[in-house]
């Protein structure tokens, strides 16, 4: 029998909560093993549970998510973080990237991304829903400057071939999966390269690959 993945959620209405359980009840991977209406309350249960994901809205009382987020980096807390949210500002999202998340959907588009959004993350990649996604890649490409020193010295000359053409695939938002399959290679492949371009380029994620392709102009070569 096949592992299920341990999910807990926390939002601060109960309603919400009620619509992601039903979501998630129709996947049978998947297992729902508590929730929290307050940040508080998140913590102190989580000490106490072993799970793979947490998907967490960043408005709650007592302890907001970017709070949650800090304390479970000072106690070494192993779970992902799916953040969902109403907000898409970027500068929200880049905190909670900053701060380990692994992905971000907007409340909009939970519904329709969440399953999806789960098993990216548990496959070891990272996920964010449409209009995150053009969020980030416009603040690389208009509002955001590199210094001289950016990615360490690293021009494209640097990359492979084969790298190359994964940065592309990646920038472009294939997943693993659709990479391994227009590149014929495995997904342990795919993965392989991508961290180590992540090492070569000295960026934390794959964000930060995106955003060396895009200030290479590599996406449209």
């Amino acid at each position: 029998m096949t592992e299920k993945i341990r999910l807990y959620l926390a939002d601060d209405h109960q309603i919400l909560i009620d619509g992601l359980v039903a979501v998630l009840k129709t996947n049978k991977s998947f297992e729902v093993v508590g929730y929290s209406l307050t940040g508080e309350n998140l913590v102190n249960d989580l000490a106490d549970k072993n799970i793979d994901i947490l998907i967490m809205d960043i408005n709650m009382p007592g302890k907001d998510g970017i709070e949650v987020l800090k304390e479970f980096n000072s106690k070494g807390f192993s779970c992902d973080v799916i953040v969902f949210s109403s907000f898409d500002d970027i500068k929200l999202i880049k905190e909670v990237l900053q701060l380990g998340a692994k992905g971000y959907l907007t409340k909009q588009s939970a519904g329709e991304n969440i399953i999806e959004a789960i098993n990216t993350i548990y496959g070891g990649e990272e996920y964010y829903s449409k209009s995150v996604r053009e969020k980030i890649f416009l603040s690389f490409t208009g509002k955001e400057q590199e210094s001289a020193t950016g990615f360490g010295g690293i021009t494209p000359e640097s990359i492979t071939d084969r790298e190359l053409e994964i940065l592309k695939l990646i920038s472009l938002e294939y997943s693993g999966k659709e990479i391994s399959e227009a590149l014929y290679i495995s997904t342990n492949t795919v993965e392989t390269h991508r961290k180590n371009l992540i090492k070569k380029l000295n960026v934390k994620n794959t964000i930060g690959l995106v955003k060396f392709a895009l200030k290479h102009n590599l996406i449209h070569q």
